[in-house]
């Protein structure tokens, strides 16, 4: 569905894209509205597709999963079968976090979630095990610098 984003959209979008859990009342003075225009926006943006799941965001490191590894994936298989065996073992996985096709030399990159490198190897184990890959290499992120899921309005 193709949909018109005009200013007040994006302020809108930028105050659900800070904290959705603030209220209707509250999103509506922020944009200089009132609530019953803004809750018709949002759900106009929601049938468009514009505004997704509503989920909350939790500390990985509060609930003990101190390593975070970016893992970089090469395939000398790119048939039909072997894709769908691979991206059924990443949907499977809890651990992965995002996966992305690449375009260049790496096929595939990956950023997995895990308690420790023990669980980081348990789940590269798994992974192996399932399907084939050409070359694996696992990157610990030392330090995450920026995190985030807001876009740019």
């Amino acid at each position: 569905m193709d949909v018109r984003i005009d200013d007040v959209d994006r302020k809108i979008l930028a105050q659900l894209q800070r904290d959705a859990s603030q209220s209707l009342d509250d999103i509506a003075r922020e944009v200089g509205s009132s609530k019953t225009p803004v809750w018709n926006r949002i759900c106009k943006l929601r049938e468009a597709g514009v505004i997704g799941q509503h989920t909350v965001v939790l500390d990985a490191e509060a609930l003990g999963f101190e390593a975070c590894f970016f893992v970089l994936i090469r395939t000398s298989s790119h048939e039909a079968d072997w894709q769908a065996a691979f991206l059924k073992a990443l949907k499977n996985r809890p651990e992965v976090q995002e996966a992305h096709r690449l375009a260049g030399d790496i096929d595939y990159i990956l950023k997995v979630r895990v308690k420790n490198a023990r669980a980081y190897d348990a789940f590269y184990q798994a992974l192996i095990s399932e399907v084939r890959v050409h070359n694996v290499t696992a990157l610990l992120s030392m330090e995450e610098i920026k995190s985030t899921t807001m876009l740019p309005l």
